[in-house]
């Protein structure tokens, strides 16, 4: 009888030992799950406000008329900034911020020479964002930054609303004011805000403050028909 009992309890221990070992390991995959997408969504908020804080006022020549390479709306956004921290060809970049239907945040970088901005066999022509569709992604996504002079990457996955504004002054006005889109103004806004749910998170709005500048750089790189 004896016996029989300290069997018993030995099953029974076993039983809540095994048990408490499957709760921990659902609790810690349930944490890296977690963790994994913080991180995601950590690194795209430190690239968009490292990026954001530098962006470059250049003007260039486009089909013979002179624009601002400065434009967004609601889940597009295209400007200049530099790269040079950790791409191999260091530099001022166009990057174009874009969200896809598939909810991934894609980001392409176009070094701002008259080469890259040219269609070849392998990078398709240039042409500003203006505010007609979304801005076009061709090709595998990259790894990272790291690959050359043109490329895409996912920044992003798992998004279900992206909202950009702009607060600014459009020309013809005086007093700055908040919008949805920043389309053909020769300068660029003085604030983006970007409002962000992914992988079923809502992150506080994040407030970037832009680069004050006077008139914008001049950089003509390309001359139209």
């Amino acid at each position: 009888m004896e016996l029989v009992i300290a069997l018993a309890l030995i099953g029974l221990i076993t039983l809540l030992l095994f048990s408490g070992l499957r709760l921990g390991t659902r609790a810690w995959e349930g944490v890296e799950t977690t963790a994994e997408q913080t991180a995601g969504s950590r690194i795209a908020r430190n690239f968009l406000a490292r990026a954001l804080i530098q962006v470059r006022p250049t003007r260039i020549t486009f089909e013979g008329k002179q624009m601002t390479v400065f434009a967004g709306d609601a889940e597009n956004l295209e400007f200049v900034a530099p790269l040079s921290e950790h791409v191999g060809t260091p530099g001022l970049y166009i990057l174009s911020l874009t969200l896809e239907e598939d909810g991934r945040l894609v980001l392409t970088r176009r070094l701002l020479h008259p080469d890259v901005l040219e269609e070849t066999d392998s990078i398709p022509k240039w042409t500003p964002f203006d505010g007609d569709g979304d801005i076009s992604v061709t090709g595998p996504l990259d790894e990272d930054l790291a690959v050359g002079a043109y490329g895409s990457t996912l920044l992003l996955d798992g998004v279900e609303e992206l909202r950009i504004g702009y607060f600014g002054i459009p020309e013809g006005q005086r007093e700055p004011e908040w919008g949805p889109e920043w389309l053909g103004e020769p300068r660029i806004p003085l604030a983006v805000r970007v409002h962000l749910i992914a992988q079923g998170r809502t992150w506080p709005d994040m407030l970037f403050r832009l680069p004050r500048f006077g008139l914008a750089q001049q950089s003509i790189l390309r001359d139209g028909p």
